[in-house]
């Protein structure tokens, strides 16, 4: 087995939910991919989630799942905990998927709900169960349900806290009330981790109790997103509210450029290939952005004072 990083309870800090390094669709880039975990770990981030939203899961083949886990797990060394999407339609892939995660060393899974069906709440919890009875690695609840179309509600996800397998979530709801229900919810359950994925919400959540961040904008300013947690950890405010401000231009600019459902996503691999850390490419069906909207990132880039490269390809 490969070096694993002990997994702490609950796990803290800015976990990166990194993109997936391609040279074409069905081809993992693993040179770009070691430049870009040396530039997250350089940030001093507490952990790397791979396979989610932001690393294109659904859009990738399960050879190229499985020869993601194992290349990255053997890049990171050990040095934080790797968390690994499962999501999928199939308990089976999912549990074959977990069990490559825990035989490359791994600390931990991450699933959100199976996105063809609409499940009910009952059927969810039934899901999450199985797969936790199923998992060799501890798992982490995902709710996400902008792509899922199922919502996981606090009340689930305080019964399925009571399985000794489910340690934690990420939520990328972007519903601040269901969050402070869960975190009320959960007051006398400490070791139980919760993560928000929304970086515009994990300065508030980590003020209010929260545990961390699964942040997008990680992959390209580890650093400041690490700086923001601290900040928000100590209750700083002096210190945290300037680095929240640019966390919202970061979010503001780069995730909105073009008209795409995917706009987050190729303004996060645009301004990495501009940086010099990836290729800009997408698998298929999504498609990078146009080359004047790249333009418009590199603009932004620079009005963020983002040091450039002047032979990166784009």
């Amino acid at each position: 087995m490969m070096k694993k990083a002990v997994l702490p309870k609950p796990l803290r800090g800015i976990i990166p939910p990194i993109i997936t390094p391609l040279l074409d669709s069905n081809t993992l880039d693993v040179k770009s991919l070691e430049k870009l975990l040396e530039h997250i770990l350089s940030g001093g981030v507490h952990g790397v989630f791979i396979l989610g939203t932001t690393g294109e899961l659904s859009s990738l083949s399960y050879r190229l799942r499985h020869e993601f886990v194992e290349h990255t797990c053997e890049l990171v060394a050990g040095r934080v905990p790797v968390l690994v999407g499962i999501t999928d339609t199939a308990l089976a892939e999912s549990i074959q998927l977990a069990q490559t995660a825990e035989k490359c060393g791994a600390a931990a899974v991450v699933a959100a709900a199976p996105y063809y069906f609409s499940l009910s709440q009952a059927e969810l919890i039934r899901y999450y169960q199985q797969l936790a009875d199923q998992s060799p690695l501890p798992l982490f609840l995902y709710n996400m349900p902008s792509h899922t179309k199922i919502s996981l509600e606090p009340k689930s996800v305080k019964i399925l806290t009571q399985h000794p397998n489910i340690i934690g979530i990420k939520d990328s709801s972007g519903n601040g009330v269901n969050f402070q229900l869960l975190q009320y919810q959960l007051k006398d359950n400490p070791d139980f981790s919760l993560l928000v994925g929304p970086e515009e919400l994990t300065a508030e959540v980590v003020l209010l109790g929260a545990h961390g961040g699964i942040n997008g904008g990680a992959n390209m300013f580890p650093k400041l997103y690490v700086d923001l947690y601290e900040a928000a950890l100590a209750r700083d405010l002096d210190r945290l509210l300037p680095l929240h401000q640019r966390v919202m231009q970061i979010s503001t600019n780069l995730y909105t450029v073009g008209s795409s459902q995917a706009s987050y996503l190729q303004g996060v691999k645009c301004a990495l290939s501009l940086m010099g850390i990836c290729q800009n490419v997408l698998a298929e069906p999504l498609q990078p952005l146009p080359e004047k909207e790249q333009t418009i990132v590199r603009q932004y880039l620079q009005e963020l004072n983002v040091m450039l490269p002047t032979n990166a390809a784009v």
